[in-house]
């Protein structure tokens, strides 16, 4: 099998600059995304919500990708890759005026409106640069350059929780005490207007930093590469035919759908599992940073043994064997020994999008960027499945919801991992 090369028209001098510009996207992603944890913290006291309520915000950040992927990919086919990814931070920025000024007036419909709006522009950029990344090289390989770009991530996801914690969230135990402690319904009422306006700079602060980095990506020297041209159909022995024509690409979504819901469920939902846990708001604000530590660690394990001494199908079905393990685990503990296996859940799951994305869109040839957007759309998972968590941990234990939730996931990927991936490999 001969491996993919890039598009006749790029040049195959060095990647390093389009690694470190996309490295630097995929350290926004990471910064961004995994606010959700903290911000899922922060608006349940700051709007008085339940569980379920306080979960719309994941729904409302993850909906826009299923929503938003296939137009994303029109785009694309019109705009380039390149100046795509530039339109997707700009729209980040808008959302995150959006959201800062939502919040500082109390409507918190609005502000979910704002992190749908920053979500359909991390879909534009995803849509763009997971491709573009897994095709700048070798695909048997693009796990390991993906998960370079999971390192960004992930780093950017450990300091998102300490930044929003320190700028946000300080205080929060002491905070709670007061509104609790209020002596009228006004007083605590304006103790909670005043929590709310301290995310209101920071969200400004970051959309001024994502239209400069817009701006950078445009004035960049970052090459354009036509997925079409560079991802054969050849590469698997397909000939012809539309998408529907690719079976491992429709389980790799179904398959993304699960890993996605699956990781958040360990970064963004481990705080509230915290919190039932009885543990104290202090802690639990930054437990999302535990999970992405152990994500880090994951990726360092997959750079060092893919593809040299695993391929990254193997990889998969061993990771989605260790998140059935560290499930079990933190079901049949409790405290912070509980907490550590959620945790742990994130060194299980690093390798899942490095090893599943590529997986799923080789050898899609001129189909690679409609692929590409339907894996993107397969994001909606970390919207649904913490949604069914938190509605099923209403009825039965929360720790038995986790463990119903979590393990089927992880079985269906340990099946893609195995065979999932080969089906219709050799179609003719």
């Amino acid at each position: 099998m001969s491996s993919i090369s890039l598009a006749h028209d790029t040049p195959r001098t060095s990647s390093l600059l389009p690694m470190i510009i996309i490295g630097v996207l995929f350290f926004i992603f990471g910064f961004v995304t995994w606010l959700n944890g903290p911000l899922t913290i922060f608006v349940k006291l700051a709007f008085h919500l339940d569980d379920v309520s306080a979960f719309l915000i994941p729904v409302a950040f993850y909906v826009s990708y299923f929503v938003l992927a296939l137009p994303a990919a029109a785009v694309l086919k019109r705009t380039g890759m390149k100046k795509g990814m530039a339109l997707g931070l700009f729209v980040m920025a808008i959302g995150a005026v959006l959201f800062g000024q939502f919040i500082a007036m109390r409507q918190y419909h609005g502000a979910l409106v704002g992190l749908f709006v920053i979500g359909a522009g991390l879909s534009l950029l995803q849509t763009a640069s997971n491709p573009y990344v897994s095709i700048l090289g070798p695909i048997d390989s693009a796990a390991q350059r993906i998960a370079f770009m999971g390192i960004c991530n992930k780093f950017a996801g450990f300091l998102a929780p300490f930044v929003f914690g320190a700028l946000v969230l300080h205080g929060i135990d002491a905070l709670d005490q007061q509104v609790k402690a209020a002596p009228t319904a006004a007083a605590a009422q304006e103790l909670l207007n005043s929590f709310a306006a301290r995310v209101y700079w920071p969200y400004m602060v970051m959309a001024a930093l994502l239209v400069l980095l817009a701006i950078w990506v445009l004035r960049s020297s970052l090459p354009e590469i036509k997925p079409a041209g560079a991802n054969s159909e050849e590469e698997i022995g397909h000939r012809g035919g539309g998408i529907f024509s690719f079976p491992h690409l429709w389980l790799g979504v179904l398959c993304l759908f699960l890993y996605v819901g699956a990781e958040v469920m360990a970064g963004d939902a481990i705080g509230i599992y915290g919190q039932s846990l009885g543990l104290p708001l202090e802690a639990t604000k930054n437990f999302t940073s535990f999970t992405m530590f152990a994500m880090l660690a994951g990726y360092l394990a997959g750079l060092a043994l893919i593809p040299r001494f695993i391929s990254q199908q193997r990889y998969l079905a061993v990771s989605a064997v260790l998140g059935v393990v560290f499930a079990v685990c933190a079901y049949a503990t409790s405290g912070y020994v509980s907490v550590s296996f959620v945790a742990a859940l994130g060194f299980a799951n690093a390798m899942m999008w490095p090893a599943i994305f590529p997986l799923a869109i080789k050898g899609l040839g001129r189909h690679t960027e409609a692929g590409s957007a339907l894996l993107i759309m397969g994001i909606v998972g970390g919207a649904l499945i913490p949604q069914a968590f938190v509605h099923l941990k209403e009825h039965i234990d929360f720790q038995l919801a986790f463990l119903l939730v979590m393990v089927p996931c992880y079985l269906y990927i340990l099946y893609y991992g195995m065979h999932g991936h080969a089906v219709g490999e050799h179609a003719s």
